[in-house]
This record gives C-alpha cells, structure tokens and sequence, in this order.
C-alpha cells in the first residue's frame, strides 16, 4: 500500500506557518530543521510530523500563491482525515483561523477548507461510513 510521506511547502515565514499546522495536528513535533542552499539562496527548513509523515516548510518563498478562483496550473488544496471535524475547527479557530468554505452537504462525510498563513488551501474531512462506495460517492 502506498501512502504520503511527506508534503514540501515553500513558505513566507516557517513560524506563522507552524502555528496553524500545530493548531490542526497537536500530537506532530518538530522532527528535524536546519538551513540549505536552493539553487544559490539560503533558507531555512523544518520538517513538522510523526514518526511516518511530515511536512516540510522552507522560507525563501515569493510572490503570491495562485488565485484560487482561477485556472492557473498548481495546486488546488490538499487534504487531511480527521476523526472530529468539530474539534479541528474549533483548534483551529482558537489559533485565529476561520473557515475559508465549508465542503457540500454529504450524507457520509463532512469537510471543512481552511486557507494557511501562505494560501495554501487545506481540507479537512470527516467520514461517517466505512463502506467505499458511500464515501466515495458524489451524492
């Protein structure tokens, strides 16, 4: 079976960045962080996960992320399971995040969008079956 080891997000500014993922995931530690040269500009890295995934922030990133309304190439959101959705967002909103949109009415799952400090959009969701086809289905 294969699974995400890790995702690589080139950030603003590691600190702002590390509270909203400490808020959604409170039992993640700082595993490793250090600097590096990327093609002739230092940065600073940390890698922020359990013993089997992570995330890693680097801070030399520029610019704007892409207009999420539009159809620009690049990454729409990414996505997290969580098993209270309820507690996620409340986290979460304690650490000054509110809710970018809240995912369609589904009878077997609910799901919440967040936007991080860089405008990375990041879904959380909760599942209510564990039947494939009722998770799964686009009702």
């Amino acid at each position: 079976m294969l699974h995400i080891e890790h995702i690589n997000l080139v950030v603003n500014d590691i600190q702002e960045t590390l509270t909203f993922y400490q808020a959604a995931f409170p039992h993640w530690k700082i595993r490793a962080k250090g600097k590096s040269e990327w093609y002739g500009v230092m940065r600073n890295w940390l890698h922020f996960g359990d013993d089997y995934q992570y995330l890693t922030f680097n801070d030399d990133g520029i610019g704007e992320s892409r207009d999420l309304s539009g159809h620009q190439l690049g990454l729409a959101h990414f996505a997290f399971v969580t098993n209270n959705l309820t507690a996620m967002k409340e986290r979460l909103a304690k650490a000054g995040f509110k809710v970018h949109k809240e995912g369609a009415e589904h009878p077997h799952r609910a799901n919440l969008y967040f936007l991080d400090p860089n405008g990375f959009e990041v879904e959380f969701v909760q599942y209510f079956s564990d039947i494939p086809e009722q998770r799964n289905s686009g009702e």
